[in-house]
Formats: structure tokens, sequence, C-alpha cells
């Protein structure tokens, strides 16, 4: 049986890792470039804040590769190789997890960067097939579940699950961004993105990035009581960040023990798997290990 859904079915609660982009952007990304292109150009950096999030107690770490569809890559110089990026990531984010004993590896599955049809020029069979070659890629690299992540609405996600299922047996996470509230910016509510992938064969659901640590405790639990005892993810942003004008970085207030405090709350309220989004790092993280276990 796949470990994930051993440890799951289990009852173990999970650590997640921290942010990928706002750390990168800490060790020298640049604004404007696609973290993705670090696979390629720079996998050292990658692999040692994959493995720092390993030392501060992550039972999931994810892969780079967030903006990994070919479609989202029109701005990255290896488009092309698309499927290639996704499987070394995977591998290199394997790599990171091996240092330590039963770390699994998340290969994730961001927005493709265009809305679909009704609201977009984008139609449903391409943005599934770009879905599908990256579930391919992600899956014979090694990870161990697919995580589609920060979604708003029902169209995109609905053709990333497909695409995924369509070529990988692995389960699948849908992880939805409440940037409103306890609404996506399309208005869906956490109760009806719970009902819907379910349904569909989601064997986790939950919530990550969106706005304040309070508003990710509604949306805990309004999907909780909505399906009580479905396992629900939950990695939420270091709070609502604000632009330091020296750094032009966004700076996220919320404290290592603000993070671990919260995740013990999401745990309390049916929380299987809590980390956290942008601006948590393995500082963070550790708290909320430490925290939770």
């Amino acid at each position: 049986m796949n470990q994930f859904l051993e440890r799951l079915n289990r009852g173990e609660i999970l650590v997640a890792d921290g942010a990928t982009g706002s750390n990168l952007q800490r060790m020298g990304l640049r604004p404007g470039q696609p973290p993705e292109d670090l696979i390629i150009d720079n996998p050292d950096i990658l692999l040692k804040l994959e493995s720092s999030f390993v030392e501060a107690g992550s039972d999931i770490i994810l892969t780079c590769t967030f903006g990994g569809t070919r479609m989202r890559m029109k701005d990255s110089k290896y488009q092309d190789r698309a499927p290639e990026v996704n499987m070394r990531a995977a591998e290199l984010a394997r790599k990171a997890a091996s240092a330590r004993e039963g770390v699994m590896v998340a290969g994730s599955m961001g927005p493709v960067g265009g809305l679909l049809k009704p609201y977009g020029p984008l139609e449903a069979e391409e943005v599934k097939a770009t879905f599908a070659e990256q579930a391919k890629a992600l899956t014979e690299g090694g990870v161990d579940l697919l995580l589609i992540e920060t979604m708003f609405s029902f169209e995109e996600t609905t053709a990333a699950f497909e695409g995924a299922k369509s070529v990988s047996d692995l389960p699948i996470v849908v992880s939805f961004s409440y940037d409103r509230g306890t609404r996506t910016m399309m208005g869906i509510k956490p109760k009806d993105v719970i009902k819907k992938y379910s349904e569909m064969g989601a064997v986790v659901i939950g919530a990550n990035c969106g706005t304040t640590l309070e508003n990710m405790e509604a949306v805990v639990k309004e999907y909780a009581a909505t399906l009580p005892n479905f396992p629900l993810w939950v990695k939420p942003n270091a709070g609502v960040p604000h632009m330091d004008i020296e750094t032009e970085q966004g700076v996220y207030d919320m404290t290592p023990e603000d993070m671990g405090n919260y995740a013990k709350k999401y745990v309390e309220l049916g929380a299987k798997i809590v980390g956290g989004c942008c601006g948590n790092t393995p500082e963070h993280v550790a708290a909320i290990a430490k925290a939770v276990k």
C-alpha cells in the first residue's frame, strides 16, 4: 500500500514543509525568474532548502514544480523540457527526503496562469492535457502523492484532477486558496469544494496560502462541519505580507510560535497534514512540528 495512505489510515498527524517561493527569494531568486529554472540551473539551492525542511521535522516535502506545467512555463527557457524538469524536481526532492526515514514527497501542481472557458480563453481539454503531462512526469520521478494546490476555480481544478487521474494511480490531495476570507477569488466556498472533490476521489482536501490564520481556521471549520472526519490538508501563509521597500520583498509577521499555536488548533478541528505556505521558514516548520507532534 502507498505509504502516504497507510499513514493517513493509521491516523498519524503529518507535518508538511514551508514556503518554496519566499524562501528562494531570500536565497537569491531574482524577481520574475521562474523557480522551476533552478531545477536545471541551480539544483543545489533547491536541495539545500528542501533538506532544511526535512531537518526541521517535515514528514512531507513538496517538489519545486508549482508552475511546472508546460502551459505555465511559457516564461521559462525550459518550457520544451517540461516533463524532464518535473522528473528532475521529483528526484531532487527524493534525495532531500532520504536524509530521514519516512519523509515523503508531494508532487506540486499549481494553476496554469490563465482562466478556462467560460471565464477566459483556455479550453478544458488542453488544460487537462498539460496537467496530465506534469502528473505523469512527477509520478515517474518517484513522488508519493500528487498535490493540486492553490486552486480557486472548479473548472481548472477538475481539469487538473482528471488529467492526473488519467495517468497516475497515486493518491491526490486537492487544496484551494481562499483569498477572500472564506471564499476563493471566484467566490467558491469550502463546503462545495469538499463535497465535489471527495466524491471525485481526492483522498485529502484542504487549503493553502489565503489570508490570515483566523480566516484559515474558519475555512477548516467549514470543511469539518460539511464532512466530519474527512482528512484535511492545511498550509496557511505566515499572515498577510506587507512590502519591504528596501528589499522589495514581502514581509510576513506571524512568528514560528504563532504558526505552531494555530497548527494545533487546525489539528483539533480535523487537519491531518499541517504546514506553512508563503513566509514560512524552516523555523516556522520546526515550531509546527513541535506543536502537533
